[in-house]
């Protein structure tokens, strides 16, 4: 890997349109965006979406005013694809830097652009070191990188400026990651919605391909697993934390999700 196989740099001007010759360009945008434009067309509802851009089109960037970075641009050439460790990925086989008008977006999950940005900014730091080996890293960070973009919990689609399913469905994930503690039924997110249950279901079944309820439950065993490990809360603690009933319902729960009992995975 030569040192100019790889490039990043932040979102921090106004206005942002560089590229370079042969480079694919995925472009992180947190936040602050005003709009995307790629070939001539305006796109405003981005946020929280990571983007797959072919090195034949024309794109611009036009950041809201804010002094804190909107983003990451990374250029990506195409020895950096043909790595072995990133060339049997999904993200390669389904061509994300597809060079047709369509431009694949991901929605990120809440909570996982948090771990997108650390990702990226070591990234960042790593290109500008003379570290041993950190070739090596880089390519490791670009892993984990593709591997959280194709997680099961993102929203895959093409940026399009109307699609009703995905919009409720991302809203559902943020509800869920707000009210997981309280809320444990489908019903309860249809409520806030102001949609039914059942056209809840239908548009994450058509979205993602599972049921409502695995989302919640996801959630559950997530945070659980979490404050079993980084907490110094007993076991009953932590539960009624999570809104359960009881420290019995609690490992019944854990058990029957994950095959372990809160202790076993406190342990682990």
């Amino acid at each position: 890997m030569t040192a100019e196989s790889i490039k990043i740099f932040p979102l921090v001007n106004k206005e942002t349109t560089k590229t370079f010759d042969g480079y694919f360009t995925i472009c992180w945008i947190k936040n602050s965006i005003e709009l995307l434009e790629i070939d001539g067309v305006d796109y405003h509802d981005i946020s929280n979406s990571i983007i797959f851009l072919n090195h034949n089109v024309k794109w611009k960037i036009i950041r809201k005013k804010d002094d804190q970075s909107a983003g990451f641009i990374l250029y990506l050439s195409a020895e950096i694809l043909e790595n072995p460790l990133l060339s049997n990925l999904h993200i390669n086989e389904v061509r994300l830097f597809t060079s047709d008008k369509k431009f694949p977006k991901i929605t990120l999950a809440p909570g996982i652009e948090k771990r997108t940005q650390a990702i990226l900014e070591m990234l960042d730091e790593l290109i500008g070191s003379h570290l041993k080996n950190k070739d090596d890293a880089i390519i490791s960070l670009l892993n984990t990188f593709f591997v959280y973009c194709d997680g099961q919990c993102n929203i895959k689609s093409v940026i399009n400026e109307s699609n009703s399913k995905k919009t409720i469905v991302y809203n559902y994930k943020k509800l869920i990651d707000q009210w997981y503690a309280k809320h444990h039924e489908v019903n309860d997110y249809a409520e806030l919605l102001n949609i039914s249950d059942k056209y809840l279901n239908e548009c994450v079944k058509e979205v993602l391909n599972i049921n409502a309820k695995s989302l919640i439950t996801e959630q559950r065993v997530m945070r659980s697993r979490h404050a079993l490990k980084f907490s110094n809360k007993t076991i009953k603690e932590i539960g009624y934390d999570l809104g359960f009933s009881s420290a019995d319902y609690f490992s019944y729960f854990l058990k029957k999700h994950t095959g372990q009992t809160p202790s076993m995975l406190r342990k682990n």
